[in-house]
């Protein structure tokens, strides 16, 4: 069984592929994106899923890849195509290659033209290929840098990916209109530049005449994708909150467990945001802990101190992550929820106050 993931970056409309093996628990990841490190491997670690290889469609000129910050952190393989001529990977492809996890196998597509090191990878049960920007949906990457050419994306196209099956499903580096996959069979029929009766002759005069500005971060994003995203300076990685263990969820939410809070307690604030009738309830509440109900959180957060970490609490952890997200709005950076919230702080009979029975 294959599990399988498919993530966006709003900004530059990258998606981010995971692909993993149900087995052995072995992952890759496809074209990770620097800024959402974090919530790559938040995800990875809910589902259990250990990454073996990052893995690059080509040299980006939109964002910088997460690659070589997911080799520091979760010691994956950074592979890029030779042809790329990008410094620091562990592993270098050339078409034909194949990438196993677990039981599963990606093989390697050589399919330049929007760029000269661009490849695709195509899944072992002839079911999925991944095209970067070598094929979009109703649409292709552009040619005019990065020693792009379109009469050599013209015969990558139809020799390496529309020669595959028809029954693949197409899974690309982008998209601007929010679709997510297409096939062989549509793209070619349906697409307008590379698919039913268009000539090469067409497509070279069609990427000719487009036109369009480089991208905004091109002359940031190609020299250290160049690098395999390798940072030239460790100022340049976001550190993270290190004032607890924090746990760092594919939800967006940071979380503390309860025995750290208890031990802990002195040097955060605790803010429940249960009702009162659910504050001196059944479960209690935990010793020193502040009561400010959800509905009236952004009204009283100036009640609360901008000096000393925040850890929300609620029943079962649902309305204190919410109230996490109403404080980092109202400019608390140092906020995180009980994991479990009551009902696990109860179940590992912590202290508590309150009407709740033993």
């Amino acid at each position: 069984m294959l599990i399988f993931r498919q993530m966006i970056d709003p900004t530059s409309s990258t998606y981010t592929y995971i692909l993993g093996d149900a087995k052995s628990r072995e992952a890759v990841i496809i074209d990770a994106v620097f800024e959402h490190t974090d919530r790559d491997l938040a995800l990875l670690n809910e589902l259990g899923l250990q990454l073996k290889f990052a893995l690059e469609t080509h040299v980006h000129a939109d964002h910088v890849t997460g690659a070589a910050l997911l080799r520091r952190r979760a010691g994956a393989e950074v592979c890029v195509s030779g042809a790329s001529q990008a410094q620091g990977a562990d592993r270098i492809l050339d078409a034909g290659d194949t990438i196993s996890f677990g039981g599963r196998t990606l093989r390697v597509l050589s399919t330049p033209g929007h760029t000269h090191g661009c490849i695709s990878y195509a899944l072992d049960d002839d079911s999925m290929v991944f095209t970067g920007d070598a094929l979009l949906i109703r649409g292709c990457g552009r040619t005019d840098f990065q020693q792009g050419n379109p009469e050599t994306l013209f015969e990558s196209v139809h020799s390496q990916i529309f020669s595959l099956p028809e029954t693949y499903v197409i899974y690309p580096g982008h998209d601007y209109k929010g679709l997510t996959a297409t096939s062989v069979a549509e793209e070619k029929l349906y697409n307008p530049r590379l698919g039913g009766q268009v000539l090469k002759d067409d497509f070279v005069g069609y990427m000719s005449n487009l036109g369009l500005a480089h991208p905004k971060q091109m002359d940031i994003a190609v020299p250290a994708n160049m690098r395999c995203g390798e940072p030239q300076d460790d100022g340049e990685i976001k550190a993270a909150p290190d004032w607890a263990p924090l746990t760092y969820t594919f939800a967006g939410i940071y979380e503390v467990q309860p025995h750290w809070l208890e031990e802990h307690s002195s040097q955060v604030q605790i803010v429940d945001v249960r009702g009162e009738d659910e504050f001196n309830g059944i479960l209690g509440h935990i010793p020193g802990a502040t009561l400010l109900p959800l509905p009236e959180l952004e009204a009283r957060a100036a009640e609360l101190s901008q000096d000393q970490p925040i850890v929300s609490v609620c029943r079962s952890g649902a309305r204190s992550a919410q109230a996490t997200v109403l404080l980092r709005k109202q400019g608390f950076d140092n906020v995180a929820n009980l994991s479990g919230g009551m009902l696990s702080w109860r179940a590992q009979r912590l202290s508590i106050e309150g009407n709740a029975p033993e």
